[in-house]
């Protein structure tokens, strides 16, 4: 699982995100173990981000659950199971502020 998490991050940086964030919420939520939170500054670079982690995953043959938001480009979500993938433009990101949201969950520090 940590591959394939510094997979997303990385898939992120390359398309320049904005604050790329790993929350491990394995501890409180069922829903999955990590959230994977970024930003982009304009819908084509949010849309950017999330086609770049959806071909670097299926690079390692995993595949989305679901994606949601796509289409308007201002919070791209993206269920992989065991993680899920947020891409926000920057004001959405500041108005849903799922870092204070899921504060309980732990940061991880992903080594470049």
């Amino acid at each position: 699982m940590e591959q394939t998490i510094k997979a997303v991050y990385n898939a992120l940086d390359d398309k320049k995100g904005i604050d790329i964030k790993v929350l491990d919420i394995s501890e409180i939520s069922v829903m999955a173990d990590y959230f994977i939170i970024a930003s982009g500054s304009n819908k084509n670079q949010v849309q950017a981000l999330a086609d770049n982690v959806e071909e670097e995953m299926l690079k390692h043959n995993i595949h989305s659950r679901q994606v949601e938001g796509y289409p308007s480009g201002n919070w791209i979500l993206m269920d992989y199971g065991d993680f899920i993938v947020h891409v926000f433009n920057q004001d959405d990101r500041l108005f849903y502020d799922l870092e204070r949201i899921w504060k309980d969950g732990k940061l991880v520090e992903i080594e470049m």
